[in-house]
């Protein structure tokens, strides 16, 4: 009995032992590691985070109860989405009338990947990136629909090859600030053959199926965007939009949406001045799509929210 109780006591005491040195160096979980918390958001990237002057976005903008005009504030894209979670404005959208806004908005309508290139190089004359900065990045849409309306005259092999190369090229933007010191959050693009744009190719083009060939000018975009991000696990951050999104038109309902092929929005509006008012006859804001390959309100709110979560949990 006696030999059972020392076995007891010497593995208490050795456990005991243990628990303190882990508490001492900060481990066995006692230890917290520090949050990150930037000093600015850069946005970089097409018409999916773009603000306007004018507060305007493409999507399906919220209207003030009031007065009925635009609110910049309501329905906010993802990039709005990813800066509210720290805190931030930016000058497009400053309702609390912030006296230096901390949110730097490059984005723009039609931007294509060497936009983006430019619009960093632009930045980088006059700035620079630091630890503290956190940069978002979503950017592809555009080249694969430029790419895919030189379809047939450009066959399918070298269009693929060339959307291979963008997505090179994006990492490499991404690559270029994590090396400079910046923090980045990069999304994936949706499947474009997904889109209204998308399932409209495949109705009226009979060739070849439309809508499979941009799902895979968007994969090949992808895949070589990934294989070729700057893979530390610290500096960049992945969000995966095109899985998000492939689930939401796979399962509609279980996401809460009721439309994921059609546009919310009417045609005969311009795109950054759809709102709540202009919808087609049967359309609501839980429309997965606004425009022919613009993301309604709901689908920016997830994408922002995905963000955010990668931007507080990756170890920058």
């Amino acid at each position: 009995m006696q030999r059972v109780v020392s076995k007891k006591l010497k593995r208490g005491l050795a456990a005991m032992a243990v628990a303190a040195l882990l508490a001492g160096c900060g481990g066995g979980g006692t230890a917290q590691i520090e949050p990150f918390a930037p000093n600015r958001i850069i946005a970089f990237g097409d018409e999916s985070g773009t603000i306007l002057q004018s507060g305007k976005k493409y999507t399906i903008n919220g209207l003030n109860a009031d007065t009925r005009q635009v609110e910049c504030a309501g329905n906010p894209v993802w990039t709005q989405v990813l800066a509210s979670g720290f805190g931030f404005v930016y000058s497009q959208c400053n309702t609390s009338f912030v006296a230096l806004p901390q949110g730097i908005m490059y984005a723009a309508a039609g931007a294509k990947v060497a936009d983006v290139r430019d619009k960093i190089d632009e930045h980088l004359s006059n700035d620079r990136f630091g630890p503290k900065d956190l940069v978002s990045i979503m950017v592809g849409v555009n080249d694969i629909v430029e790419l895919y309306r030189q379809f047939p005259a450009v066959n399918k092999d070298s269009l693929i090859n060339e959307a291979k190369a963008r997505g090179r090229l994006l990492a490499q933007q991404a690559n270029r600030i994590a090396n400079a010191n910046g923090r980045v959050v990069i999304a994936t693009i949706f499947d474009v053959g997904l889109t209204p744009f998308g399932q409209n190719e495949r109705l009226q083009q009979t060739d070849i199926d439309r809508a499979a060939f941009l799902d895979q000018l968007s994969v090949a975009f992808n895949v070589e965007m990934r294989l070729n991000l700057l893979n530390d696990g610290r500096l960049v951050g992945l969000v995966l939009v095109d899985e998000t999104i492939q689930q939401i038109a796979r399962f509609p309902a279980a996401f809460g949406y009721s439309d994921v092929t059609q546009a919310a929005c009417r045609s005969d509006v311009a795109p950054q001045d759809c709102t709540t008012e202009t919808l087609k006859a049967d359309a609501s804001s839980t429309w997965l799509w606004a425009g022919d390959t613009l993301l309604g309100p709901t689908a920016q709110q997830r994408i922002g929210m995905l963000a955010l979560t990668r931007a507080k949990n990756n170890p920058f």
